[in-house]
């Protein structure tokens, strides 16, 4: 259970510092340099902490990434007026089933 706890955070880190560097402009605002960086430098740290603890690398980085994802582009849509369409939502929906799917198929 701490595991995927451990997993949740890293997905949160890395969706916090990916969003982070959309408000930075490219750098531009510099205030946003810090929590790009925290956000990836913990994260990456959490997911070694997963993969520490056994969950296997392909479903561990097939949850953090499937859900960075599709939380980054929801989100992004309500921060940053991003577009988010229904051919994305369907994106997104696949995005969830195959992350089940990997899930599933670690417990053969």
């Amino acid at each position: 259970m701490t595991a995927w706890l451990f997993l949740f955070g890293a997905i949160s880190f890395e969706v916090a510092g990916t969003l982070s560097m959309r408000a930075s402009d490219g750098f531009a605002r510099w205030q946003w340099v810090i929590p790009v960086a925290v956000g990836y430098v913990v994260s990456f740290v959490l997911l070694a902490m997963v993969l520490k603890r056994g969950i296997p690398v392909g479903v561990a980085y097939g949850v953090w990434s499937g859900v960075g994802v599709a939380l980054t582009a929801v989100l992004a849509r309500f921060l940053f007026d991003d577009p988010f369409t229904p051919v994305m939502a369907g994106g997104v929906v696949l995005i969830g089933a195959g992350v089940y799917l990997m899930e599933m198929g670690a417990h053969g």
